[in-house]
């Protein structure tokens, strides 16, 4: 049995904060505002495998009312998540991921984002694409204002 779950994020960029994305800190200027430590790629992976098992997404899970959430580890949320998602019986077929940014570049990124997300999901490299695009300079994104990602898991029951 196969089961598709679609995930999608946004964050607003902010002084005095890291850039982390994809589980990795990536040199900028600016980070993300968050209650976490706002990873907007490994949130929309974890909404993009709960959806996959109808088990709502991150917010329902470590909703940001909850001090013990307050600047956590997206990477150790994605782990609990994926324990759910095992515990459900699933194990993951592929991901395929979009970061949309105007600036900064993410292709200089990408394979160590590729490779943190597998060992997060417990998968191989050539089961995760992540792809980067800009907006063109149009809305929020264009405007540098915040990063937008979103995500589509293709999970299976394990045999």
């Amino acid at each position: 049995m196969f089961r598709i779950g679609q995930g999608f994020d946004v964050h607003q960029f902010a002084e005095d904060r890291p850039l982390i994305i994809g589980g990795i800190t990536i040199p900028h200027e600016k980070g993300l505002i968050g209650h976490s430590d706002a990873d907007v790629l490994l949130h929309t992976i974890a909404d993009a495998c709960l959806g996959a098992i109808g088990e709502g997404d991150i917010g329902h899970h470590f909703p940001d009312t909850d001090p013990n959430f307050k600047d956590a580890d997206s990477a150790k949320l994605l782990e609990q998540v994926w324990k759910i998602v095992t515990d459900h019986g699933y194990t993951l077929v592929n991901l395929d991921c979009t970061i949309m940014a105007q600036k900064p570049k993410m292709a200089p990124h990408i394979g160590k984002m590729k490779k943190r997300i597998a060992q997060l999901l417990e998968a191989r490299e050539e089961q995760i694409n992540v792809k980067a695009t800009t907006t063109e300079t149009l809305g929020f994104v264009g405007r540098e204002e915040g990063i937008a990602t979103m995500a589509v898991a293709l999970l299976q029951r394990k045999s």
